[in-house]
């Protein structure tokens, strides 16, 4: 489901770029177009998942906040880590992400929808949530809401939280208790190599 949910935030890696001034718009602009080049070129990508993946790092990763999230899913564990540390794991994080993103894109449903519902009250630049309903194929509708942040390049998401249960609570629940068991570096290496599983 947290794929789901964030392949369909961001949905749109051209849209991204356009210049908007509330994360709301964001989502509504990005909503839906990349499926159209999945969609048209899914025999490429299934058999090439390298140009999915490349697809998915110059065109979906810059909406996402990831150094801003990894400080959060590291918690307490990050609090003395050096910036460059910090740096290192946010790059493995986004290894990581990039290909869940890939594989819940190839996997996706034309059946499934994301409504975006009004922004509720103002815009608060340290949290503004957008509150979306996805429609599942099986029938029904899931909520979903992103957490953006105004930075010096624009709104960037760095949470999801889908049916109450928030993405960044969800890692940080599995990764903080390895980094402080066995330290960063560790964490670093095992997730760079797949040998840390982490579940969604």
């Amino acid at each position: 489901m947290l794929l789901l949910a964030l392949t369909c935030v961001c949905s749109s890696a051209v849209s991204a770029q356009i210049d908007v001034d509330d994360p709301v718009t964001l989502v509504e602009n990005i909503a839906g177009k990349i499926f159209a080049n999945v969609t048209e070129n899914v025999e490429e990508y299934s058999a090439n998942q390298d140009g999915l993946k490349s697809l998915v790092r110059t065109d979906l990763m810059p909406l996402l906040d990831i150094k801003y999230a990894a400080r959060l899913i590291l918690g307490r564990a990050g609090k003395d880590l050096e910036p460059a540390k910090i740096d290192e794991f946010a790059t493995v994080m986004t290894n990581l992400l990039v290909d869940r993103y890939a594989a819940g894109l190839l996997g996706f449903s034309s059946e499934v929808k994301l409504r975006v519902l009004p922004q509720r009250g103002e815009l608060n630049e340290k949290l503004t949530q957008v509150r979306t309903r996805v429609t599942l194929p099986q029938g029904g509708e899931a909520p979903v809401d992103y957490a953006f942040h105004k930075t010096a390049d624009g709104w960037k998401a760095f949470d999801v939280v889908i049916e109450g249960i928030s993405y960044v609570t969800t890692y940080r629940n599995q990764i903080m208790p390895e980094v402080q068991a066995n330290g960063i570096d560790s964490v670093i290496e095992r997730l760079g190599r797949g040998e840390l599983e982490i579940a969604d």
